[in-house]
């Protein structure tokens, strides 16, 4: 005791407290996020277990959320009546990510549609509105599925409203997964998609100003005049920041994208600006009781969407929703959505369930097959479209819960919704399927290659790149590949981007060929400095060349899916690829992404048209091809079959280049020596089929001697030859001659002259000659160009090359 008689406490008990109060924070901060982690992994492997089936990530972060929401000690972890901060902190996260969801969502669209022609997809997104609105405000009535003190008049409008929208993140990131995204019916659907969610929100947007769901759907009466949230007050401050945004965001927003020109790093104080400017908008209409979540989308909807800074923040957010957000959003509907309280042994809980379903692919469905008859598509196409249409994404998902916490709609009507949402997503992978079948029909029968090209048409190539270092390559290749300049070529240049989960969190709707655009900032310094050189080139050499930008974006699994999609709607006679290996600075390749090398070999077996792999060595840097003089050498090697008369047709093309001087080599079997008849009677198995060959070689090469080798465009030389290793030698004599080879990849008949080059082949998808010249013993100065000419029952399917 003191001596004021106070008992004594020590000094070193409220550091004690604090420390012991601080480490069990840490501790459970540590705890938390050990649990998301697991989370991520969960819903990773359940993804890897659910792509056999090609069902999208959503499905198994669904499933894995309802599960462990649904587990006895996470709902008492969460829902116990004593603990209301882990529910409260789940809710206010829930709204942040909700928030951040519908900003980038706005932030995608248009709002300038609206007052645009209407297009088809414009049409097809009203009309499918239309119809699934009337036809819920018809059946909703009577199926209950709002408590009985809602019977409002206006809860079965917002309803309806609901159930005849699209979620269009979520069937933008299906259609990219199952590589339909980029079809007629994928784009037309994404894009109809769009619409229809804009003006569900909107409409949504509007009814929130009028109505107050939380009070019965009332009118936001005069009564709340006073406390300025009546609806004249809503209203205004709504109308205020929508002219706010459209006015003043062009203005901020575009000085702030003058100041953070493309390749420089974006200034931490304008980003700042820029995020603080979009919530200070944001908070005006919530200012007089406004929804934020629908605040957020009116404000991304009337900002600028082009410019660095949007690209940038749809970017980021989006990546924080995809690998952040999504998997605990889950996690809290399953929380919210106790399957305990669902009602199974009452037929009422599973009328409204499938009648959820039903209702919207009904409508969606009849304004499809009316759009159909009005743009005279095919009935299976229309049912295809509508059916695609009927899908609901995060933002159904959360107002349903929302609802049900609100008690407008009871637990067991919650749930069923939600699983009716889930069975719209279950059948899109066999739509998928139709679309893939569908495309292939209507792919062009003839045969797609150069040697059957009609030389009164354009010639359309394909010509991937994988990044920034092969526009080098890729400019001469365009260069020498003009041929006489009239009619000209049509260049598809496609970006080969890899779909990992980060690119996939910045995938937003795009516009012309493609269906989705990438923000991610990377992608689109490297696909934006691309363009500028090709453009460059183009208009300063490409007098007859036509450039057109694509992308091809895909997991490497599924890549060559994309490419060879991208040649049938583009109709290209040739696809050539980039080596997948990089001529490192030493003038050696490096170790090659083996991903990009699947995708060749995959491309190679499945082309719809003829195909080429680009080994460059120098192309273009090395070698400035001008037509003032001869600057590059180049040689084709002929020996005979489908892929080396392939090879010569594109000969024939870069002989008329004045600034190429072309020389073709052809290798022939010395008939005349023993050894070499001994091997031509094992190889010649099939006499008949080697004869008609022959024959085919002979006429292609005799036109080919009289066009150009006779008019003196093209050198010509003889190699008369007994077996494949005098063919070896010769190859290694040709070492320094020639800065580009022209070969095919194989398709010879007789096999002489090639038979066991390929025993020792590092890369068998170049064929013996192209593995030969492009090899560590070859010149490291010389590009080769491996040609396949295209077989429609070999590139049909069937075993791979």
């Amino acid at each position: 005791m003191s001596s004021t008689g106070r008992q004594d406490v020590p000094p070193s008990l409220p550091k004690q407290c604090n420390i012991s109060t601080g480490f069990t924070s840490f501790f459970n901060v540590g705890t938390y996020i050990v649990y998301f982690i697991a989370l991520l992994a969960i819903c990773n492997g359940t993804h890897f277990a659910l792509k056999q089936a090609a069902q999208p990530r959503i499905m198994s972060e669904t499933i894995v959320g309802l599960v462990i929401g649904n587990v006895n000690d996470v709902q008492k972890e969460f829902f116990t009546k004593h603990n209301f901060t882990g529910r409260r902190n789940m809710k206010f996260m829930t709204d942040f990510g909700m928030i951040c969801y519908m900003f980038a969502l706005g932030l995608e669209m248009d709002p300038t549609s609206f007052i645009r022609a209407p297009t088809r997809e414009a049409v097809f997104a009203y009309v499918g509105m239309f119809s699934t609105f009337i036809l819920a405000c018809s059946t909703t009535p009577f199926l209950q599925y709002n408590e009985q003190r809602f019977s409002s008049k206006v809860f079965i409008l917002a309803l309806s409203l609901i159930i005849s929208s699209t979620g269009s993140p979520l069937l933008t990131r299906v259609l990219t997964d199952l590589k339909i995204g980029k079809s007629n019916l994928g784009q037309l659907a994404v894009s109809a998609a769009v619409h229809s969610e804009m003006v569900a929100i909107l409409l949504l947007s509007f009814g929130y100003a009028v109505f107050l769901p939380e009070d019965n759907f009332g009118f936001r009466t005069l009564k709340r005049v006073y406390s300025g949230r009546s609806s004249a007050h809503v209203a205004f401050a709504l109308a205020t920041q929508i002219i706010v945004a459209a006015g003043a965001g062009p203005f901020v927003m575009g000085w702030i994208n003058h100041a953070n020109p493309q390749g420089k790093a974006l200034k931490g104080p304008h980003l700042v600006l820029s995020i603080a400017f979009a919530v200070l908008i944001g908070s005006i209409s919530t200012l007089v009781g406004f929804s934020p979540v629908l605040s957020a989308f009116v404000t991304g909807l009337f900002l600028p969407r082009e410019g660095r800074i949007s690209r940038f923040m749809i970017s980021k957010v989006n990546y924080f929703l995809s690998f952040i957000f999504y998997p605990y959003f889950f996690v809290w509907v399953g929380l919210e959505s106790d399957f305990s309280g669902f009602d199974a042994e009452k037929i009422g809980c599973w009328m409204r369930l499938f009648s959820f379903f039903l209702i919207g692919t009904v409508g969606k469905m009849i304004g499809a097959i009316i759009c159909g008859l009005i743009f005279k598509f095919e009935w299976r196409d229309s049912i295809v479209l509508g059916l695609l249409m009927n899908v609901k994404g995060h933002l159904h998902m959360y107002l349903a819960i929302i609802a049900k916490k609100n008690e407008i709609v009871s637990v067991a009507t919650c749930i069923g919704m939600i699983l009716a949402m889930i069975l719209m997503i279950v059948y899109i992978p066999l739509l998928g399927l139709y679309i893939s079948e569908r495309e292939r029909r209507r792919s062009p029968n003839q045969r797609m290659a150069l040697q059957w090209h009609d030389p009164t048409q354009e010639l359309r190539i394909l010509l991937c790149l994988h990044g920034a270092h092969n526009v080098p390559a890729a400019t001469s290749f365009m260069e020498i590949s003009q041929g006489m300049g009239d009619p000209g070529i049509v260049v598809y240049a496609a970006d080969m981007i890899e779909l990992t989960d980060q690119i996939a969190a910045t995938l937003a709707p795009g516009d012309g060929v493609d269906a989705v655009t990438v923000t991610d900032n990377s992608v689109i310094q490297m696909r934006q400095q691309i363009t500028t050189s090709l453009q460059d080139y183009v208009e300063e050499n490409g007098a007859g060349i036509s450039l057109r930008r694509m992308l091809a974006l895909s997991p490497l699994s599924n890549m060559h899916q994309d490419i060879c999609f991208l040649a049938e709607e583009s109709h290209v006679s040739l696809i050539v690829l980039p080596f997948h290996k990089q001529l490192q600075a030493d003038g050696k390749f490096d170790g090659g992404h083996a991903g990009f090398r699947y995708v060749n070999r995959k491309v190679l077996r499945t082309a719809p048209c003829s195909s080429a792999i680009l080994v460059d060595r120098g192309l273009g840097s090395t070698y400035h091809i001008l037509r003032s003089h001869v600057s590059l050498n180049a040689a084709v090697i002929f020996i005979g079959g489908k892929d080396d008369r392939e090879a010569l047709a594109y000969a024939g093309r870069v002989a008329h280049h004045s600034g190429v001087k072309l020389t073709v080599i052809r290798f022939l079997l010395d008939t005349d020596a023993e050894v070499s008849s001994t091997l031509a009677s094992r190889a010649m198995g099939r006499m008949e089929e080697q004869e008609q060959e022959m024959k085919l070689d002979d006429e292609c090469f005799a036109d080919f001697y009289e066009r150009l080798i006779a008019q003196g465009l093209v050198s010509y030389m003889e190699k008369h030859l007994v077996n494949s290793a005098q063919a070896y030698t010769t190859l290694q004599s040709l070492e320094g001659r020639y800065g580009l080879f022209i070969v095919g990849r194989g398709g010879r008949v007789n096999s002489v002259l090639t038979v066991g080059m390929n025993d020792l082949e590092q890369c068998p998808e170049l064929g013996p000659l192209g593995d030969i010249l492009s090899g560590p013993s070859f010149s490291a100065a010389a590009s080769v160009l491996i040609i396949q000419q295209h077989n429609q029952r070999e590139n049909s399917g069937g075993p791979e090359n």
